[in-house]
């Protein structure tokens, strides 16, 4: 919680100032405006001394614009003041798409699911990406099958997706999370038989998942709860039946490659390389996509 301008949140125990936007992280560095403890995360270089970024989006104290000093996240993009806005808008399209589902009924679901090539009784015609219905890569991640399938997806959005967006940023989380839901996609259209379907935005929460290893692995955390969770998430795959495997892998090493350029591009060259690289996986995407076209055609 935001502390007063001019309070000293001191840990309770050692007495040391703690950063009043990350508990927990002793710091002997304070706003020099408004003089609260900040961590260097939260650092904005001044005129003199540092600047927290609540003082930096007043005004940036420097006789510069204040977007000349505007906080950044670890990724380069804008610090929000909602940094978690983009995953509250993606759990809201999914939650109004499966509300649609179940109000209107397979019809629905038909049309938009991810299919490769076969005759869908309930629309009376031939229907897949080889049809060129290429819209379905994208629809199918906000697409899903029951109550559980959705709740568990939302939940595992929620608690991992909202970590993501505050390193990255908005522009750049997004891009992570459709480009990775369309890598399993991708995937997932290319290895499974063209008359199976498949929905659901695991592809894109396992692309989540994956920038997430490498955030904390960046900022050298530990490691062992990411490397639990990816065992589990891994045994759930290939250990369920109708869980698509391909999709979940394509999306976890579609997030990952993503999630490598956002936190280890060089500073100098930073936006080339993030979305240099976002590029590269989407020219990715569309060449297995006219390959297996090609093959269904």
């Amino acid at each position: 919680m935001d502390q007063a301008p001019g309070s000293r949140p001191d840990d309770a125990q050692s007495g040391v100032p703690v950063c009043y936007r990350h508990a927990g992280r002793e710091t002997g560095v304070r706003c020099t405006r408004c003089e609260r403890p900040i961590c260097p995360e939260c650092m904005v270089s001044a005129s003199v001394g540092f600047q927290c970024p609540e003082c930096v989006r007043g005004g940036s104290g420097t006789g510069h614009a204040p977007e000349a000093n505007r906080p950044r996240t670890l990724a380069g993009g804008t610090v929000e003041a909602d940094p978690h806005l983009v995953t509250k808008v993606l759990m809201g399209v999914c939650v109004a798409v499966f509300v649609v589902q179940m109000a209107v009924g397979d019809r629905f679901t038909d049309r938009f699911s991810l299919l490769g090539l076969a005759y869908v009784p309930e629309l009376g015609s031939v229907q897949g990406v080889a049809e060129g219905q290429w819209y379905r890569l994208l629809t199918s991640m906000f697409m899903h099958l029951d109550y559980f399938h959705i709740f568990s997806n939302m939940l595992s959005l929620w608690f991992i997706g909202r970590y993501v967006e505050e390193a990255l940023g908005r522009p750049r989380y997004l891009a992570l999370y459709l480009l990775s839901g369309l890598s399993g996609g991708a995937l997932a259209y290319l290895l499974n038989e063209p008359n199976a379907p498949s929905l659901g935005a695991s592809g894109a929460i396992l692309g989540v998942f994956g920038a997430l290893a490498v955030l904390m692995r960046r900022q050298r955390y530990d490691m062992r709860p990411v490397a639990a969770m990816l065992v589990i998430t891994l045994i759930i795959t290939f250990g369920w039946s109708n869980i698509s495997w391909e999709a979940h892998i394509g999306g976890l090493v579609g997030g990952a490659v993503i999630g490598l350029a956002m936190v280890h591009a060089p500073r100098d060259r930073r936006s080339l390389v993030q979305y240099g690289t976002c590029a590269l996986v989407l020219v990715a995407i569309v060449i297995v996509t006219l390959l297996r076209t090609a093959q269904l055609t």
